[in-house]
């Protein structure tokens, strides 16, 4: 959506997009890869105009990093267009309105963290559990303890019951199957007597 969105307004002005940087992952608190290639790029003068879709698609460090980037960007020539913000980084007012985003952006943020916590906490008071859905119920277990103790593969399992291989490993990890009885041998006969 934000891609189609960028070429619409970019399309609009009789520009080309000519290189695409995005994250492949959740960014918060981690290492940005793509960022950096772009900075980089940018200060090498191969980037002349960066387009985002929001101005918090492009930092998710807070009010200072989007700064930073955005005077980084300008000192080395590059201009930012933001699609959906609706003004431009020129002119005297661009840090004071930037900051101001990015302040909303950051404020946004924290909210939606301390709705989640909250979410969570809830949820675990009352017995819930936070997170992906278990996929491995009361049934589900009976059959997978089934085709263990019949020695079939984790992989095999997983083909049989329809769940992921770690998903199948990890319950077993923490529910293994009851080891078989050993049965007693005993041999069965008759037992002659001579006279």
């Amino acid at each position: 959506m934000q891609r189609a969105a960028i070429m619409r307004a970019a399309k609009a002005r009789g520009e080309r997009i000519g290189a695409w940087y995005a994250e492949q992952s959740s960014s918060i608190g981690q290492t940005r890869p793509e960022l950096t290639r772009l900075r980089e790029n940018v200060r090498g003068g191969r980037i002349t105009k960066v387009w985002v879709f929001r101005l918090d698609r492009l930092s998710r460090g807070g009010i200072l990093e989007v700064l930073n980037i955005v005077h980084e960007l300008r000192d080395h020539g590059c201009r930012l267009e933001t699609v959906s913000d609706g003004f431009s980084f020129d002119g005297p007012a661009a840090d004071v309105i930037l900051a101001v985003f990015a302040w909303v952006a950051e404020m946004e943020r924290a909210a939606i963290r301390a709705r989640l916590k909250d979410a969570r906490t809830a949820l675990e008071a009352s017995g819930g559990h936070w997170g992906r859905p278990r996929k491995v119920d009361k049934l589900m277990g009976l059959r997978i303890q089934e085709l263990k103790s019949k020695g079939r593969t984790i992989r095999s399992i997983a083909m049989a019951v329809k769940i992921p291989r770690t998903t199948v490993a990890n319950w077993l990890s923490q529910n293994p199957p009851p080891k078989p009885r050993a049965k007693s041998a005993t041999k069965s006969g008759r037992h002659v007597s001579r006279k």
